[in-house]
């Protein structure tokens, strides 16, 4: 199990350069996105350039309405106790779904009922516990939207990218429990890395610096509880 610990501003990119190289193992050829309706992990051109069979999963019918028709597409609730699904996946994925789900282990445990024999979950998330995903979590909803709409104007609620309640459950770092959370369901964990650091106070000049600071000192003295976002590399054993 590889654990690791990077300043947020290569995250995004570290998820999705590991994702291209997942997808391009001869062994992944079945891949479901979940979550994905609206904004497909990966575009309709790699899909066919990596020679994937590629399958959007989503609650809403109007978000998967959104993405291209050239996707598979399945309306369901991953996190449905009843899930029934026959098809296997050698890979799973998600970006910003996970602080979505109420129940986690439901979700992990359909998420691993769907993967082939030796398939991959890989996920990536915001985590508690910092101040902006804390306020997320407990705020009424329309306070926190009107709060992400303050630090992040362009943001709209309806299109592409609408907002949905949190909940935050299983959305941590690299902890003891979480990685014992993970095991229990069968998983193997391949790397799970967190990470420190965050854009929210960008309006506010010293808060931004003070957050900057204090990001590259949990880099070098690291606490599991206090990342910012994280992405896990699952395996089915």
């Amino acid at each position: 199990m590889k654990i690791e610990y990077h300043l947020v501003d290569y995250a995004y990119k570290r998820y999705h350069a590991r994702l291209r190289e997942l997808a391009q193992r001869p062994e992944i050829v079945k891949v479901c996105d979940i979550g994905g309706g609206a904004n497909p992990l990966l575009s309709t051109e790699e899909i066919t350039k990596y020679g994937l069979d590629y399958t959007l999963l989503d609650i809403s019918s109007e978000e998967l309405l959104k993405a291209p028709n050239q996707y598979n597409k399945i309306q369901a609730n991953i996190a449905e106790p009843e899930l029934s699904i026959n098809e296997k996946y050698d890979l799973v994925c998600s970006q910003f779904l996970a602080e979505h789900i109420s129940n986690a282990q439901i979700f992990h445990t359909n998420i691993f009922n769907i993967l082939g024999k030796n398939g991959y979950a890989f996920h990536y998330f915001p985590t508690l516990y910092n101040l902006p995903f804390i306020a997320n979590l407990v705020l009424p909803e329309s306070l926190s939207e009107s709060i992400l709409l303050f630090f992040h104007p362009n943001r709209k609620k309806e299109g592409k990218h609408a907002k949905f309640p949190a909940y935050y459950d299983w959305c941590l770092g690299p902890t003891p429990k979480n990685i014992s959370n993970f095991q229990k369901i069968g998983y193997e964990i391949e790397e799970y890395i967190g990470f420190f650091g965050h854009k929210y106070y960008y309006k506010i000049e010293f808060l931004d610096k003070l957050e900057a600071s204090k990001s590259k000192l949990l880099v070098k003295y690291p606490i599991s509880y206090l990342t910012q976002f994280a992405h896990v590399l699952l395996q089915k054993s």
